[in-house]
């Protein structure tokens, strides 16, 4: 197949659960299908990004529009001009004339049997006929997301905007499953929410993968003091509740029994907040090299997510690493994980520390879940995936084909 894929924003470096996704989905179709990778971007003019990205992905095409991903002061003024508009700003934000042309131009081409529209950001950019069978890869449920971060935000000014955006993001979302000719969600859980808002949507599963070459099982952590590790974007409000929420909540009930225990965040860009938890026995680490050093020297993993959407690649990770897992139904939300056997879910605070303690103090049982976790991974190497993903495209032009000849 000769596959369009249109992407807001940089895919390098690969540092979110977005890019980990679409990297290595486009990574292995490109080994079997001729894929074009159109990825536009604001901000300053990135000559090293334009070569480093053709040399990834052969064939990759880059387009610069300064008018997208400004300062914060500039982001902040550009909600304000926006407001009134009926396309959410995590939409509208993304869009540009330059890109629409640029889309337009090469769905008019004939050089391409199938378009993919990475992410519901990209999706004002395509045409509203859209004149070759076309695809939304729908990495979360955008207003499920919005109406989380709403519930669980405490400023007012920010609460007041995320409810404003998760009313606009659920009226647009609805209209864009009805728009595109197929869905792909990342898991069943975000298919019903999806199905919920348009019954009659074609959306099909592909689930979340992991590099079983870059995440292989470590030896049994034997740190001392124990390292509780939690992996995610720093700058994603999710996250940043998260490791709050663990910090203020959940690590004071474990240090009770674990006093000399190291809490580990680690991830890139660290808001003001984030960094003020710092301490003797809280680690925030920043950008790393590598997070999966960090990894395989955790004694367990962490995930206490309150919101977001999707599913968490930083689970995968954790398991192909071989580690143990304690997350909240949240964090685990739409992966084929089994609670007490793959890894422990707990989403009140004493239950979650509680998991966590048992985990640390019986080495023999942390080891089970470890082993278990690992033979879970295993089945989703992102070469399996990529396979569903291009069954899926190659369904998506079958079926448009079938319709245009009745």
């Amino acid at each position: 197949m000769r596959i369009l894929w249109v992407k807001a924003g940089k895919l390098l470096p690969v540092d979110t659960g977005g890019k980990i996704r679409s990297f290595n989905v486009l990574r292995h179709l490109g080994r079997t299908h001729a894929v074009t990778l159109l990825s536009y971007y604001g901000g300053r003019k990135d000559a090293d990004y334009d070569s480093a990205i053709a040399r990834e992905l052969p064939g990759a095409q880059t387009l610069y529009t300064a008018a997208l991903d400004g300062t914060p002061l500039a982001q902040s003024l550009d909600y304000l001009r926006l407001i009134a508009d009926t396309a959410p700003f995590a939409v509208s934000k993304f869009t540009h004339p330059d890109v629409r042309r640029a889309v337009a131009s090469a769905m008019d081409s004939g050089a391409f049997d199938v378009a993919v529209c990475d992410f519901l950001s990209a999706s004002l950019n395509f045409p509203v006929r859209l004149t070759i069978p076309t695809t939304l890869f729908q990495h979360n449920v955008e207003s499920s997301l919005w109406q989380r971060l709403a519930t669980t935000e405490s400023n007012y000014a920010k609460r007041l905007a995320y409810k404003i955006e998760a009313r606009k993001m659920l009226n647009y979302e609805g209209a864009a499953l009805r728009r595109f000719h197929r869905i792909i969600a990342v898991s069943e859980y975000d298919r019903q929410q999806m199905l919920a808002m348009d019954p009659a949507a074609a959306i099909t599963v592909v689930p979340t993968g992991v590099d079983t070459e870059k995440y292989t099982v470590a030896p049994p952590s034997k740190a001392d003091p124990p390292k509780i590790v939690f992996l995610g974007s720093m700058d994603w409000e999710p996250n940043i509740d998260a490791v709050s929420h663990f910090c203020r909540d959940i690590f004071p009930r474990i240090q009770a029994q674990f006093p000399s225990a190291i809490f580990q965040v680690v991830g890139r860009n660290p808001d003001a907040g984030v960094k003020q938890l710092a301490s003797a026995s809280v680690e925030v680490t920043g950008t790393v090299p590598s997070v999966a050093e960090y990894l395989r020297e955790a004694t367990v993993v962490v995930v206490p997510l309150r919101a977001g959407g999707g599913t968490r690649l930083k689970i995968f990770e954790a398991m192909a690493t071989g580690k143990a897992v304690i997350s909240t139904t949240i964090g685990a939300e739409g992966l084929a994980v089994n609670s007490g056997r793959d890894l422990i879910l707990a989403d009140d605070a004493n239950a979650f520390a509680d998991a966590t303690i048992l985990l640390l103090s019986d080495p023999a049982l942390r080891r089970r879940y470890e082993e278990a976790a690992a033979r879970l991974a295993n089945q989703y190497d992102w070469s399996k995936i990529a396979e569903q993903f291009a069954a899926v495209l190659q369904q998506t032009r079958s079926t448009a084909q079938a319709s245009q000849r009745t």
